[in-house]
């Protein structure tokens, strides 16, 4: 279903190097029951394989696919969002990554819950390697059988739209760092307001949660969404951490100083 009712959206997907997991996540978009307006990959650096990828699926989608890549320098993942933020056409950013796939009501969940003055977050249910590589090599994407999650996974899939209004702004609102990345929806005002991720931070860890620090040091809302808006995350290795405490320490200076601003951020990047 085309988007009529709600904001209209720019979907942005990162990724880097994993083309196959990259795939089944732009198959689970041609599955939503709302479209996304545009769909914008931002890409840190990816070889051949991703771009033949994306010029594969341009031909027979009929949403606009744009490709925004910038050279393999490392982990640089809040500077390809930012210039995915910067080009994104639409009044609605809704954040993913290439290795989420979406339940079909993903992108409907998160245009209900969307109100001025506030961005959405959301959780995601991890899969398992043997999932995983089962789902990696299905010809179309079919979500594995819940009864098939640990418990914790299990209560992270289900879908329960009253619960999703009541929980709102209730669930993990006294945590500001409680969030995911992959599963984040914006106004791009908003984002353009604060300067977009603060692209100091490199190297995996807090990129997300120190942008949502500073919307909300801005008066934007915090609002969860729960029992609604589910991803799956395709299991893989985990990044290195080794810039996790610089990282931190830019998180809890705009923590301290109440930062709304990124110095090196969509303007002006060092």
């Amino acid at each position: 279903m085309i988007n009529n009712q709600f904001p209209r959206v720019s979907l942005i997907i990162s990724t880097y190097n994993w083309p196959k997991a990259l795939e089944k996540s732009i198959q689970s978009v041609f599955q939503q029951s709302v479209l996304p307006n545009e769909i914008i990959i931002a890409d840190d650096g990816s070889g051949i394989s991703t771009h033949q990828l994306i010029d594969r699926l341009k031909v027979t989608s009929s949403i606009p696919i744009i490709h925004v890549w910038h050279t393999d320098e490392g982990f640089r993942l809040s500077a390809i969002r930012n210039k995915a933020i910067a080009i994104a056409k639409f009044e609605y950013i809704i954040q993913i990554d290439g290795d989420i796939i979406m339940d079909s009501r993903f992108i409907a969940d998160h245009l209900r819950l969307s109100q001025s003055g506030a961005f959405l977050c959301g959780s995601r249910v991890i899969l398992s390697k043997k999932l995983s590589t089962e789902l990696l090599h299905q010809v179309k994407t079919i979500i594995p059988n819940k009864l098939k999650f640990p418990l914790g996974s299990v209560l992270n899939s289900l879908r329960i739209p009253l619960l999703t209004k009541i929980m709102a702004d209730r669930y993990k609102r006294n945590s500001p760092k409680a969030l995911r990345g992959c599963n984040m929806s914006f106004w791009k005002q908003d984002l353009i307001e604060i300067n977009g991720y603060n692209e100091s931070i490199q190297g995996w860890g807090s990129e997300d949660a120190e942008l949502a620090i500073r919307l909300m040091n801005k008066g934007i809302k915090k609002r969860f969404l729960k029992f609604g808006g589910i991803a799956y995350h395709i299991f893989h290795k985990e990044n290195s951490k080794a810039n996790l405490p610089q990282n931190e320490k830019i998180l809890e200076q705009s923590i301290q100083e109440k930062t709304t601003w990124a110095t090196n951020g969509i303007v002006n990047p060092l």
